[in-house]
């Protein structure tokens, strides 16, 4: 087997979170005089980490206007109020999730975490959802100076586990993960049940689409 670790993504990945950030998303827009949007609407802008969430749903207006920073920062206080409150309430772990974990786990690689998700959401998620135990580290996205699809978070991962990034496997849904597992030389495999910004992951240049994180399992080592 020619990998030594796995670094996994987490809303779209391992976990549904949209009916969480929905929630929240829609309360921070309810509490702005705005009217709600559909769980798909908001599940396109799932990706970049929470600053882009907040920036594209406060943009959706009957105006068209965008919204300044001084917007975005209140958005961002108010959405964090409420989704602190929601946080795991109704996100749910995909088939496969905890099948593809125990395998990597008994197969003795390392996991990792990289998410754009901000930490003060990530860790209680994690706890939350009972796949906390299952990591050596967190890479969020304040954790380093930029997020997905910039290669740093992951390649931050592969110096916390100690593994050259040619030994480790990235797994996401998204263009986010994609372009910077390619920018971090490492390999990628795409699952098609995630968020992608509303794209279609077979567009996206990865080493292959896998339908779980089991089967991603399975595909690592096999390969």
């Amino acid at each position: 087997m020619p990998f030594s670790a796995v670094l996994l993504d987490l809303d779209g990945t391992l976990l549904d979170t949209i009916p969480d950030l929905a929630n929240a998303s829609n309360a921070m827009r309810r509490e702005l005089g705005m009217s709600p949007l559909s769980q798909d609407t908001i599940a396109s802008y799932v990706g970049k980490g929470t600053e882009n969430l907040v920036q594209r749903t406060l943009s959706n207006n009957p105006e068209g206007t965008v919204p300044d920073s001084a917007s975005v920062e209140r958005g961002l206080e108010i959405f964090g109020r409420h989704y602190h409150t929601v946080n795991g309430e109704q996100a749910v772990l995909y088939p496969g999730v905890l099948e593809g974990l125990r395998a990597f786990q008994a197969s003795g690689m390392k996991m990792a975490v990289v998410t754009n998700k901000p930490t003060e959401f990530t860790l209680p998620l994690l706890e939350r959802s009972g796949l906390a135990g299952f990591f050596e580290h967190i890479v969020c996205g304040d954790t380093c100076a930029r997020k997905k699809p910039d290669p740093m978070p992951l390649l931050h991962a592969c110096e916390l586990l100690q593994v050259n990034p040619e030994d480790a496997l990235a797994i996401g849904d998204s263009v986010n993960d994609a372009l910077a597992a390619r920018a971090a030389n490492i390999a990628v495999l795409a699952v098609p049940y995630g968020y992608n910004e509303g794209m279609d992951v077979r567009t996206l240049e990865v080493d292959d689409i896998v339908m779980s994180i089991n089967e991603a399992a399975q595909w690592a080592f096999r390969n």
